[in-house]
């Protein structure tokens, strides 16, 4: 599976792309089981940090339920979420955006937004987490070097904290392509909303941010994050974090 002329063009220029009902009922039933597992797990957990080959982010909640910000390298524990972040539907396209015959996976996470939990997050770029500076990345290909991709597990409707972009003529942005702080035009967002099963892919240079959920019903997603080769010098935390795919192939250095 591949992207369009047109899909490839929409996601190097607006920065994303949706494809809808990508995955099937029952393949996303087993996604959200496995979040399910994720999230009871969290309750029992005091603090950050890592717990059977994944990474619980939590939040403070002075009453009620943990406050599950992410699980990082989340198939680490629940190895359901590594086979399908490693289907072809996924892995496909984005090895095409990248122009590579292979990848590093980068990220496994599993992201919630309970009702009423406060999770939100400020206008960003992701490339703030891909590069920290010291030789940690390079982009290889000049075009991002990353592709990302959402998987919804649950129907994401204005009301839950859907993800919000702003088109990139919508803001400054320096020389290195980071958006210039104070620069976002909230009133140019656009909400991507949609139902359980689609996919959204972007790369490390959208801009985007999210509301917190103030529904009475779950928002909860599966990010997979996959680099060219040579992109990334970090060691990602997470039992298996940093494989290749597709699985079986020596990934050849950058040069």
């Amino acid at each position: 599976m591949k992207f369009s002329s047109e899909e490839t063009r929409t996601f190097h220029d607006a920065g994303f792309v949706v494809k809808r009902a990508l995955f099937r009922p029952d393949e996303v039933l087993a996604a959200r089981a496995a979040l399910e597992r994720l999230y009871a797990t969290a309750q029992t957990l005091r603090a950050t940090g890592d717990h059977a080959g994944a990474f619980f982010a939590l939040g403070q909640s002075s009453d009620g339920p943990v406050v599950v910000q992410r699980v990082v390298w989340a198939g680490g524990a629940e190895p359901v979420l590594l086979r399908l972040s490693e289907d072809p539907r996924l892995v496909a396209p984005a090895l095409h955006l990248l122009g590579t015959a292979h990848c590093e996976q980068l990220l496994c996470q599993a992201h919630y937004k309970m009702p009423n939990d406060g999770v939100a997050f400020d206008w960003h770029q992701d490339i703030q987490h891909r590069d920290k500076g010291g030789g940690t990345w390079r982009d290889v290909n000049g075009k991002g070097s990353f592709v990302q991709t959402i998987l919804l597990v649950d129907d994401m409707t204005d009301e839950n904290g859907p993800l919000e972009f702003v088109p990139m003529d919508a803001v400054a942005v320096d020389t290195a392509r980071r958006v210039v702080k104070g620069s976002v035009d909230p009133a140019r967002a656009v909400s991507v909303t949609g139902r359980a099963g689609d996919v959204l892919f972007f790369g490390p240079y959208a801009v985007h941010g999210s509301m917190p959920n103030l529904s009475n019903k779950p928002r909860r997603v599966l990010i997979n994050g996959y680099a060219a080769p040579g992109a990334n010098k970090r060691v990602y935390p997470g039992r298996g974090a940093c494989r290749v795919l597709p699985a079986g192939v020596p990934m050849q250095k950058a040069v």
